[in-house]
């Protein structure tokens, strides 16, 4: 199933994790609204701008799934609205090019630089509600093992 042209619901449910450890990670009927609506205000613009492959490191988590990785209980992911975006899988452009490009061109809730260092994050997190977006902007570090998030 397509959630855009470019981004399907394989994608986004894909984990290893999951996989390895027989757990269920399919979205319901809920979280594939909130999935096809970041895939259309989010991933499928970037992926347009930039004409060229844009990989999906984490997309949705059930909730069994989030727990054993270490995700927030709180997480976006759980909810079927957040991606983390990866540029550098395929190249072609950088994932600092696409944190800029969405912080300047796209209505997000959270627009996290998930490590990494001062010229491009490792990975690049984005959240989106279909009501409500906070345009927060946000970096994560990791200090003695603990991550923290600073407003940016």
């Amino acid at each position: 199933m397509k959630l855009t042209s470019n981004l399907s619901v394989a994608e986004v449910t894909k984990s290893a994790t999951a996989i390895r450890r027989g757990i269920g990670n399919m979205p319901s009927a809920t979280h594939l609204i909130a999935l096809k609506a970041v895939a259309e205000h989010i991933f499928q613009p970037c992926r347009n701008y930039f004409g060229k492959p844009l990989a999906i490191t984490s997309g949705y988590r059930s909730e069994e799934l989030n727990e054993l990785i270490g995700g927030s209980k709180t997480s976006q992911h759980s909810k079927g609205e957040a991606l983390d975006l990866d540029a550098d899988v395929y190249g072609g452009f950088s994932n600092a090019e696409l944190f800029y490009y969405i912080k300047k061109n796209l209505d997000f809730d959270q627009l996290i630089w998930e490590f990494g260092n001062s010229n491009n994050p490792s990975w690049v997190h984005c959240s989106y509600k279909t009501r409500g977006n906070r345009n927060e902007v946000l970096i994560a570090i990791k200090t003695k093992g603990i991550t923290t998030y600073t407003k940016l």
